[in-house]
């Protein structure tokens, strides 16, 4: 086990941060989580909705459509996918775009993605020309932009402190003859400053902090701030305030505990909850506009995918019919998918107007 671990950058008994932890054990070239393994579908770890059904990806497409008239149908407009998975979003969305030429014609499409195990996934995939992989955002110079991500923000490692007496103690890992000991030290001023200046962390005594995924998204809103767009996030979370630690680890579609990453890590994932309105005020602090933050049912409801069944159903026999309908109720229940996921939109645009908000 020991020499596994030194594969991930680890020493035994040193104390490494939540984060930086994470994006080890995520990420690690060669040996981390999504670099050495497939892990969507029944099959692998987890599913997401576009793994569940064509129709949440059909009706992602039309909400793209829409965006791109509500910012007048210009004649090159960017689309970036952050996180596309295996493919399988992506694919449907350019099924669907070929139905709509003159848009068609105008979308350049990137997919930005850090693995390069999951990028030769994707393009056996996707055998499209005109698909650009992506590290960064330089490439994309003229134009509007839409970054879009389906459970994206939720896999990039976040920080947590503990609050005692007023000071601020970051939750870190070390490895010993034991296993996986959870323990704390001091946080470094800049992130208790930061942490300190969101109205929504005040007032927790145990704080769950995206640094990586606001680097992340600093350089996204600088290309949407330079060019005009937005970005759409779908991902699972939270809007009520919760004072707790959201961090979960799964591995073969069931949930293990923490503890036990010692023994599998590299083949399990870990993700947490996402704090919407943490996102919302971040956002607002650089300056881009968001819309009502709603749940995935609100918005697939609202952008009409019960209508589309009702059209694809006739051309169905019972049993698709029956497969199609349950895949759709997973996506929608409240006790599934449909209250548990919820959509936020941030963009720079004077159009207010967009779809599937209100």
């Amino acid at each position: 086990m020991r020499n596994k671990l030194k594969n991930f950058g680890f020493t035994s008994n040193k104390k490494i941060p939540v984060d930086k932890f994470l994006e080890k054990a995520l990420y690690e070239p060669r040996v981390g989580y999504y670099n050495n393994r497939f892990p969507f579908g029944k099959d692998g770890d987890f599913v997401t909705s576009p793994t569940i059904s064509n129709l949440f990806s059909e009706i992602l497409a039309i909400w793209i459509i829409s965006a791109w008239e509500k910012f007048e149908r210009p004649k090159i407009f960017n689309l970036v996918e952050l996180g596309p998975g295996d493919g399988s979003l992506i694919k449907i969305l350019i099924q669907t775009f070929r139905k709509f030429p003159e848009f068609n014609k105008s979308v350049k499409i990137f997919l930005y993605e850090k693995s390069d195990f999951l990028i030769d996934i994707q393009k056996k995939k996707i055998q499209k020309k005109q698909i650009n992989w992506i590290k960064n955002y330089n490439t994309i110079k003229k134009g509007p932009v839409i970054f879009f991500g389906n459970e994206f923000f939720d896999a990039i490692p976040i920080k947590q402190f503990t609050v005692k007496n007023k000071k601020f103690l970051e939750k870190c890992y070390f490895f010993n003859k034991k296993g996986l000991i959870e323990t704390y030290k001091k946080a470094l001023p800049s992130d208790v400053s930061f942490v300190k200046s969101f109205d929504t962390l005040k007032n927790q005594n145990f704080i769950e902090y995206p640094k990586l995924g606001f680097y992340e998204l600093n350089k996204i809103i600088k290309k949407i701030s330079a060019l005009s767009g937005g970005i759409l996030l779908i991902d699972y979370g939270y809007l009520k305030p919760f004072n707790g630690n959201t961090l979960q680890t799964v591995m073969r579609n069931k949930k293990i505990q923490m503890s036990d990453l010692y023994n599998h890590i590299g083949k399990a994932d870990v993700t947490y909850l996402v704090n919407f309105n943490l996102l919302k005020e971040f956002f607002k602090k650089k300056n881009l506009k968001v819309k009502n933050i709603v749940t995935q049912k609100f918005f697939l409801e609202t952008m009409g995918i019960i209508e589309r069944a009702k059209i694809i159903e006739k051309k169905m026999n019972d049993r698709q019919r029956k497969s199609m309908f349950i895949t759709l109720k997973r996506l929608l229940h409240k006790d599934s998918m449909g209250e548990l996921f919820k959509v936020i939109f941030s963009y720079s645009s004077k159009k207010n107007n967009f779809l599937g908000f209100d």
